[in-house]
């Protein structure tokens, strides 16, 4: 079974996709974390994220990078939303999302265009979202608690930013799939959000056995 879980900054769609990926014992890869890592190796290698040669340099990195604590500051955050608007980025770092979504047994996977572009032919997708200026509060919240004195006027702008960038980019731009469900996460809580989740997923899978069973009847 795949499961795409898609969505902008700090909606909720990561620890969602986290969850169900432990309710449903299936592996799981943040690939937001693939284009924090290009843009890690960009800071690296002294390169420039706004120009797609210098980002495709950076796309061949080791796994061991996905580790690494420093892709979580948002920094490295802005700089990948920088980065992955080049087109070649997108395609250098779409196979490796392919396999993963593609092993045995399916995974789970979040990010920006997976029920679109990486795996449309999921069994499951999700559009999870929130109102900006409360995935502003929540990323706000958790820049301090790592000591972050970032004013929360500061983040709303870098949020407003990285959703018109991340929504008008021209390679795969962050849509809700057709047949995603969507999840508004603005009011509800973590436990809310995910029994939500899992409510939404076991009703896409249903629908589709329902599909499948009456087209081979």
């Amino acid at each position: 079974m795949i499961i795409a879980v898609d969505g902008p900054a700090a909606s909720g769609k990561g620890t969602i996709a986290r969850s169900l990926a432990r309710h449903y014992g299936l592996p799981y890869l943040d690939t937001g974390l693939l284009y924090r890592a290009v843009a890690e190796n960009v800071r690296r290698m002294e390169l420039n994220p706004e120009i797609e040669a210098d980002a495709v340099a950076a796309c061949d990195f080791e796994d061991a990078l996905l580790d690494d604590p420093v892709l979580r500051t948002d920094d490295v955050g802005k700089m990948a939303s920088i980065a992955s608007v080049h087109p070649l980025v997108r395609a250098a770092l779409f196979h490796r999302q392919r396999r993963f979504a593609n092993q045995p047994g399916g995974a789970v996977l979040d990010g920006r265009d997976i029920g679109t572009v990486i795996a449309p032919e999921a069994d499951a997708k999700l559009f999870v979202r929130a109102t900006p200026t409360i995935r502003a509060k929540r990323r706000h919240a958790e820049l301090r608690d790592n000591g972050s004195s970032v004013s929360l006027d500061k983040v709303l702008a870098d949020i407003r930013a990285r959703d018109l960038r991340d929504s008008t980019r021209s390679a795969a731009p962050l849509v809700a799939a057709n047949d995603a469900a969507l999840l508004d996460t603005s009011f509800l809580s973590i436990e809310a959000s995910l029994q939500r989740a899992i409510e939404l997923v076991d009703r896409q899978v249903a629908l589709r056995a329902e599909r499948d069973a009456y087209r081979s009847s």
